[in-house]
């Protein structure tokens, strides 16, 4: 249970939107700091705002908001801007009503966007849509922070009507844009900017950042289960700290329980970068950029804090929120809630010869899948064959990928990707970006097709095949998350990470990199449920 913070509380303010650091006593009453009065001191520790993801999906966390809070608080994360686009994806509105339900629960600040891109694209099959209506409907309501990352940046180059009307409508209610720019550059950059957008989380280098400082973004320095730009980009809180923030994006359970911001603010803090530039960035920018209620230590804001044991360790000794302690010493305060398990799944089992792939008789393209990397690359290869059909070839390590639609039954899109090293069996996901259809690589068709059973049966989940036997995580809610608690996710999770590495795989993050072989909006080359798409000229290959 939370606990009340106590009506007085000592130590060295990290004072940001003054940038200073002073030994102080607060006074709290009623959640708010009544007062900061100055004083000599000396103390031991440190009292700091608290952290704030900049950039998250919850649902790649694979737990419910609530869960995901439990969690995020032990290391010291007491807001997140989301993008519920994951769920909406799969439930519509309903999807972003029932994020917001969940998080009510929670004390942790949560800011919502409106999902502008459901579906990402329309070379995919999604559960749903949301239109410029449902957008704007959202965006009018006080609890709705901002429009969430406009992945469609071609359509936002070109002005594409639609686009455009979710956009403007955030314009016109002065809510903050967050951008999707993967690799953009030059013109087509600055016209994407010129449209109202204001925030990029894609960037991968110091020379692409600044260019997109320059032309008026804020970047959001992004380190998470797949995507690590972290290193690449760190140097920026030392050039620009006025236009940095930090986030995950995409987070797996396994990787949340070790850290989260605050592994981030730990790293930055030992490369040399000042205490005041790093937290700026961690939490002072984006408050003031999304406009969160998370208070800032000043007289009158909420009892939103930190108490840490320096500021080069930076161990996250107690979180208050709203002057309720809510995790102390790496233990979380909040009680245990289990949540609603809404779903869509409507795939019926498939058969084996349902993954069959007939040879074209010549070289054919291998999607080159990158651990760690959104992107992939693209080659040009004669495969094995075996009765006048395509077959997985794992000792050059071109598998057979496949996707099959959750939302009706269909027959499955099938092509090749090198990258997992799998010697035998399969893997299948419906956490698969971002319409989450089932995706699945593997060795044999009979691995393929069971794994991919194994996640229907579940209604969603992730599986491991390999000489029939089988291991799953299931993911009730929306195929996508599970509110069994962050501890327990990532255990299930991490056992099914070894599985695959039994199977060959040297990959850090196989199911989050096999989720991302779907996302047809990061280049280059990308397999959707209609078939295999070329993320540079947005158009199927034939």
């Amino acid at each position: 249970m939370t606990g009340d913070a106590p009506p007085i509380l000592s130590g060295n303010v990290v004072d940001l939107p003054n940038a200073r650091i002073f030994p102080a006593t607060l006074h709290i009453r009623g959640g708010r700091i009544a007062r900061v009065v100055p004083d000599r001191g000396p103390y031991d520790t440190f009292i700091t705002p608290g952290l704030v993801d900049a950039h998250i999906h919850i649902e790649s966390s694979m737990l419910t908001p609530y869960q995901f809070a439990r969690e995020a608080v032990t290391h010291g994360t007491l807001a997140a801007v989301c993008d519920p686009h994951e769920i909406a994806n799969v439930l519509g509105v309903g999807g972003v009503e029932y994020m917001r339900a969940d998080a009510g629960s929670s004390p942790f600040v949560f800011a919502f966007g409106a999902p502008s891109c459901v579906p990402a694209t329309p070379f995919e099959t999604s559960g749903a849509l949301i239109g410029a209506g449902e957008v704007a409907r959202l965006l009018e309501r006080s609890d709705v922070s901002h429009l969430s990352e406009v992945m469609n940046f071609p359509a936002v180059i070109a002005r594409d009507p639609e686009v455009m009307a979710k956009i403007d409508c955030a314009r016109r209610l002065g809510k903050p844009i967050d951008g999707h720019a993967p690799g953009l550059r030059g013109e087509d950059l600055r016209r994407y900017v010129s449209a109202g957008i204001s925030t990029d989380h894609e960037a991968t280098n110091l020379e692409e950042a600044l260019e997109k400082i320059e032309a008026g973004m804020k970047i959001l320095i992004r380190e998470g289960s797949a995507a690590r730009d972290f290193d690449s980009l760190n140097a920026l809180m030392g050039i620009r700290p006025d236009r940095c923030m930090l986030c995950s994006d995409d987070l797996h359970p396994d990787d949340l329980v070790g850290g989260h911001i605050d592994r981030l603010v730990r790293r930055a803090l030992a490369s040399g970068l000042g205490p005041l530039d790093v937290l700026r960035c961690a939490t002072l920018n984006p408050v003031l950029h999304y406009r969160l209620p998370l208070g800032l230590l000043r007289e009158g804001d909420p009892a939103d804090l930190l108490v840490v044991d320096s500021l080069e360790e930076f161990r996250v000794l107690k979180a208050f929120l709203r002057g309720r302690l809510v995790s102390q010493e790496g233990q979380a305060l909040l009680e245990r809630k289990a949540s609603e398990k809404v779903n869509i799944f409507r795939a019926t089992p498939k058969k084996t010869g349902d993954f069959a792939l007939r040879s074209t008789g010549g070289p054919g393209l291998v999607i080159e899948a990158r651990d760690g990397s959104l992107l992939t690359g693209r080659s040009l290869e004669t495969p094995k064959t075996r009765g006048g059909l395509t077959v997985s070839d794992p000792d050059r390590d071109i598998l057979k990928l496949a996707v099959v639609n959750r939302y009706r039954d269909a027959p499955p899109a099938t092509a090749l990707v090198r990258g997992f090293g799998l010697k035998k069996g399969a893997i299948a996901s419906t956490v698969a970006h971002d319409s989450h259809n089932v995706i699945v690589a593997g060795v044999s068709d009979e691995d393929i097709c069971a794994a991919v059973n194994a996640v229907i049966e579940s209604r969603g989940g992730l599986a491991v095949v390999s000489n029939g036997v089988r291991e799953v995580m299931a993911l009730p809610v929306a195929g996508l998350m599970t509110d069994t608690g962050a501890r327990k996710a990532a255990a299930l999770f991490s056992r099914l990470q070894g599985r695959v590495r039994e199977l060959g795989s040297a990959m850090q993050a196989p199911f989050i990199t096999l989720s991302f072989m779907a996302l047809l909006v990061i280049p280059s080359l990308k397999l959707s449920d209609q078939g295999l798409f070329d993320g540079e000229t947005f158009t199927f290959i034939k």
